[in-house]
């Protein structure tokens, strides 16, 4: 599908080379990484339609991987791809959060198959998360014009207030976690970028304050969790 964005973690370099190409060729604009840590942090940078992650990688593997995404995104698509085949690994794989499960060694046409189907099934929910005009209580909220909007009168947000905002809008009644956060914001979950997010977090909380019904929790040492109370 047009303008769809795989991120593929494969640590056999030959085959990871081999998928990764095949894809971009189908249409698909492919990330490749070659761990499991390292596919996180791109992930985090956000972008991605798909997930298409090899079980067995050093560093954190395709289950761990796919429970960490799941945590901060319940909907994106996951693909695994394995060269095991027990049913106990298939069930553990749905268990994590997957979507579909291929049994290496399989055919290009069957992994495109695959992912197509996952993909229409999905559509409806990618479509939703890359709304940019937002309703928070009283107040609207324009991602791309950077505009907070409050009975006519409009607040023009910094960067990373407009980049926050929307990330908790887009998780709103679930956990956002800090690490994810970080990574998608500033690049870094470092000591000093955190003790920044914390500030800014506390800025929306004060250009919000006019709706009492809006919340923004922290959940110590996760993230946080944004409610509009009915």
């Amino acid at each position: 599908m047009k303008n769809t964005k795989i991120l593929l973690a494969e640590d056999d370099v030959n085959l990871g080379n081999l998928l990764c190409d095949y894809l971009k060729a189908k249409g698909y604009d492919t990330v490749l990484a070659s761990n499991g840590d390292e596919a996180f942090n791109l992930f985090a940078k956000g972008g991605f339609n798909l997930c298409l992650f090899d079980v067995m990688m050093p560093i954190k593997d395709g289950f761990t991987l796919a429970k960490e995404i799941r945590k901060i995104n319940e909907t994106i698509p996951i693909i695994f791809l394995t060269a095991k085949s027990m049913k106990e690994d298939t069930l553990q794989g749905f268990q994590s959060g997957a979507d579909d499960y291929i049994s290496k060694p399989f055919s290009m046409e069957e992994l495109l198959a695959r992912i197509t189907a996952v993909l229409r099934r999905s559509m409806p929910q990618q479509k939703e998360e890359d709304t940019h005009l937002f309703t928070i209580g009283k107040y609207k909220f324009d991602y791309q014009k950077r505009l907070l909007s409050l009975n006519g009168k409009e607040q023009k947000l910094t960067s990373k207030e407009n980049e926050l905002l929307r990330l908790l809008c887009l998780n709103q009644g679930k956990m956002l976690e800090r690490t994810y956060a970080l990574k998608a914001i500033w690049e870094d979950d470092n000591y000093f970028n955190a003790r920044s997010m914390d500030v800014y977090i506390a800025k929306l909380r004060k250009l919000l304050n006019e709706d009492d019904r809006i919340e923004i929790m922290n959940v110590h040492g996760r993230g946080f969790r944004f409610f509009i109370h009915e």
